[in-house]
């Protein structure tokens, strides 16, 4: 296992809390290893302790780190700041741009406990206009039925935590991905 391969308990816990925290896939884990994560989270210079109450300056820090790294997205060395600040708003830009406008992404494959069973949620977005999440299942293959009641699920856990709305991937054997949309009641 990946986290086997780190020196230290300490390191490996933080790892492990960041990987349950974000619903890291191994895959996802071999970035944030390999780029020293555990040093950069939470590194960066702020004044949020002089600004913010004390837990809420914690929760602050928390989203910086020092340095981000970049390399997904296969700039030249020695980029302007535009260029950086053009790859990144393209690339995000891409994805919610086919979901339609006022979508903001939450998360992936996101974490659900019911009755010490863990499920994960695809991809999780929130509707910035609707203020409601949407939550998005993604299928390779034809369409089953049973991924409907799949999805019903994972909208009944998200149900609790605000509004939302739904929709079902899948992807038939040679053609585009298309939407199926689900009424959200």
């Amino acid at each position: 296992m990946l986290l086997d391969k780190l020196l230290g308990p300490e390191l490996r816990d933080w790892y492990a809390g960041q990987t349950l925290t974000h619903g890291w896939t191994g895959a996802t884990l071999e970035h944030p290893i390999k780029t020293t994560a555990h040093l950069r989270f939470g590194g960066a210079p702020t004044n949020f302790d002089r600004i913010l109450d004390p837990g809420a300056s914690e929760l602050a820090k928390q989203i910086t780190k020092d340095p981000y790294v970049f390399d997904f997205l296969r700039i030249e060395p020695g980029h302007a700041e535009r260029e950086l600040e053009q790859a990144l708003v393209e690339r995000a830009i891409k994805t919610l741009g086919e979901l339609g406008s006022g979508f903001s992404f939450v998360g992936r494959q996101v974490p659900f406990d019911v009755d010490g069973d863990e499920f994960f949620v695809d991809l999780l977005f929130f509707h910035l206009e609707q203020l409601r999440y949407v939550v998005v299942e993604l299928k390779a293959g034809k369409f089953k039925p049973e991924y409907a009641g799949q999805l019903g699920s994972y909208v009944e856990l998200v149900e609790g935590q605000r509004p939302r709305s739904h929709l079902l991937l899948p992807e038939p054997p040679g053609r585009q991905p298309r939407r199926q949309p689900a009424n959200a009641d």
